[in-house]
Formats: C-alpha cells, structure tokens, sequence
C-alpha cells in the first residue's frame, strides 16, 4: 500500500473527529453560548446539511481539478471552517461555521477515494478505501475522546483549533505524498461525471448506502439509553463503551476491505445479513452488561464490513465519472445519520420500548439487503442482454461468410 494513503488517512481523521465532537459538546456550547441543548443540537444537523449539499456540489465544480489539488483545497476549506467556529462571537455564527465545516466531508472522501483506487492494483482497491477510511473509525477511539477532554477542559473552541491543526497536518501529507503524475486532471469533465450519476446500478448503490447505514444510525443515536436504561450502565461508562464501537467499526472497516477484493457483492451481503443478526439481537444483548459491551462492539463492526465495498460499488458503477458519484455515497451516508436517527425515534416515541431503535434498524438492513438483490438482478439482466447483443451482431455475419 502506498504511503499517500496516510495522507488520506490524516484528512479523515481529522474530518472524523470534527463530525462526531459536538455530540459530547452540546452541553458546554449551549452554557456559553446561552441557549439550549435543544437548539444547540441543530449545530450537528447544519453539519450534516454541509455534507449533503457539499458532497456534490464541489465535486461537479472541481470536476476538471487535479485531483491532488482538490484535496488540498477541501482541506484548506475545512480548517477555515473549524477556525471560524473556534472564534465565532455567537450561536449564529457558529451555526454556520458548522455548516461551511461541513462543506468538503463528502467531496474529500469522494475524491479521495478515487485516489486512493488509482494509487493501487485493482485487486487491491477495496482495501485501498478502508485505509482511507481507517482514519475516520480511529477518530472514534481516540480523536473524538480526546478532543472532548480538550474542551471540557480548556473550553470548546480549543477543540475546534486542535482539530483546525490536524486539518494543517493532513494539507501538508497531502503535499508531500499524493503524486502529481496519478493525480492529473480528469478527462471526462462535469458533463460525463453527472451523465454517470444517471445511471440506475449506482443509484440502488446509493440506495442501500442509505438503508444499510440508516439502519446503524436508528440504533446507534440511541445506544446511550440503551446501555443506561436497558444495561445498567453508568452515564460516565458511555464514552468508554462509545470507544467500543470505534473499536469494532476499525476492525470491520479493514476486514471489509480485505474480504471485498475478493468478493465485492459477497462482503456487501454478508455485511448487511450480520447487520439484521446484530440488531435483531440487542434487545438482548442489552440485558447484561459484558453483552451489551459486546453488542457495541459487533454493531461497529457489521456495519462498517459494508463501507468499502458500498463505496468501490458505486465508483465502479459510474466508471467513466466516478468522483461525483463516489461523493454522492457520501451525501448518502448523511442522509442515513439523519433518517436512520428519525427512525428509531419513531420507534422510542411510540411507546416500544428503549431498545426499540434496534429493531427498527433491523428493518432498515432488511430493506438495504432488498435493494442490494435488486442491483444485483439489474446487473445479471444487464449481463444476460449485453451477451445477446453480441451474439445477434455476429451472427449475420457468420452466415453472410458462409453464402459467399
């Protein structure tokens, strides 16, 4: 694996930790700031809302950039995002700071993995991306513990300067490392990569992106009721727990890697089925506390055996304009936090019970294994009649051969 893959890494990192901190945050930052926790909850969603519109609105601007200096750019954006939230005067300004934080996640992570496959043999792509993507499971076990004692210690807007640093590190791995010569400007131009994004495979791509990852988030935005509420746990055991599941979603994230280069569809199904096994068992799980810990652990774990493969998925799908769509999967990815969270609230409003979310999550992977099925008919009807086409153009000419 090439060295550049850790600049990569570096810029996950740090967009990981930035992404997740302000969960542990909001208590803090709704104190000074002087409203409350509710509405200082709406700071995570103009994140997201950043990563949704962003994903591929810079991906289709920067569609004729150098790869290597889009990544750079995406980078510098980030650290004046997090700057500007470090010294916002108010809750406005903050919000969109948040927002402009927000704005390069899903193009650096598109492109970035674009960059990634093409650093790499082919039968090395998947694990190329989980690499990428190992620096943002790492950021769960330590970037974002980390930078939540750093503010709670010395205040929140010194988290949001010690992530800007790490945002001035990954610049300057992407600098150093990231060639020149495997990093040109594409040909296909904005034209081709949005004629790629109209393709119906990358679409059911994106589709179980949604489902599959909508089905971790309907559990996980609620696991902290779960472990108090349902396993005994005490408040001040969540963040170790929490750590937990960065634990298993690092080991998945590099399993998924290496087991997709040899099987792409077969990790994606596997991954998905694991994930309806997992959370069709929490409500058990959660009845004691050393399997409650273990069901953390293996919910990290199922879900992120998918990321790899979902994200090379949809880059081969859209081939001839990958980046728009291999960003999209990132606005994908977005879109589940926010409805897999909205899911599972259904769930818990309605009276099920605390683990509910779980199930309800189950269901969702239920759906992302459904709309994987389709893809793959789509792809074998897609194979069968391309195979047709073929044979019909030969043979008139086999039989005009023939006569003469």
């Amino acid at each position: 694996m090439p060295l550049a893959l850790l600049a990569l890494a570096v810029g996950a990192f740090g967009i990981g930790t930035t992404e997740f901190v302000m969960m542990g945050l909001l208590p803090d930052v709704a104190d000074d700031l002087h409203v409350s926790i509710p509405t200082a909850g709406h700071l995570v969603s103009a994140y997201a809302l950043g990563v949704v519109i962003g994903a591929p609105l810079l991906a289709a601007l920067t569609a004729r950039m150098s790869r290597r200096t889009v990544l750079i750019a995406l980078m510098g954006l980030f650290v004046a995002g997090n700057a500007l939230s470090a010294f916002a005067p108010g809750y406005d300004s903050l919000l969109g700071a948040r927002f402009l934080s927000g704005l390069p996640h899903g193009a650096f992570f598109g492109v970035g993995a674009v960059v990634a496959t093409n650093m790499v043999a082919p039968e090395r792509k998947a694990r190329s991306v989980s690499l990428m993507f190992l620096g943002l499971t790492v950021a769960n076990i330590a970037g974002v513990p980390a930078a939540t004692l750093m503010g709670q210690h010395l205040g929140w807007r010194a988290t949001f300067l010690g992530v800007s640093a790490i945002g001035l590190a990954a610049i300057a791995s992407l600098a150093v490392l990231i060639p020149h010569d495997r990093a040109a400007a594409p040909t296909t131009g904005l034209r081709g990569e949005v004629a790629a994004l109209r393709s119906l495979p990358v679409w059911l791509a994106l589709g179980t992106t949604v489902a599959g990852f909508g089905a971790l988030f309907a559990a996980y935005s609620y696991i902290t009721p779960m472990l108090t509420d349902a396993a005994g746990f005490a408040a001040t055991d969540v963040t170790l727990l929490l750590a937990l599941f960065g634990v298993g979603a690092t080991a998945g994230n590099l399993l998924g890697g290496r087991l997709a280069d040899h099987s792409l569809r077969g990790t994606l199904f596997g991954g998905l089925t694991s994930l309806v096994a997992v959370l069709l068992l929490f409500p058990v799980l959660m009845r004691a506390e050393w399997s409650a810990a273990a069901a953390v652990t293996l919910l990290g774990t199922a879900a992120f055996v998918t990321g790899s493969p979902l994200q090379l998925m949809v880059m081969e799908k859209a081939a001839a304009g990958p980046s728009l769509a291999s960003s999209a999967n990132q606005a994908a990815f977005n879109l589940a936090n926010a409805g897999g969270a909205w899911i599972g609230g259904l769930a818990l409003a309605a009276g099920f019970g605390v683990t509910s979310p779980a199930l309800a999550g189950a269901a969702l992977a239920v759906l992302g294994l459904g709309v994987a099925g389709v893809a793959y008919g789509v792809d074998r009807r897609r194979e069968v009649s391309g195979a047709g086409r073929v044979v019909a153009t030969h043979v008139p000419e086999q039989a005009g051969a023939l006569h003469h």
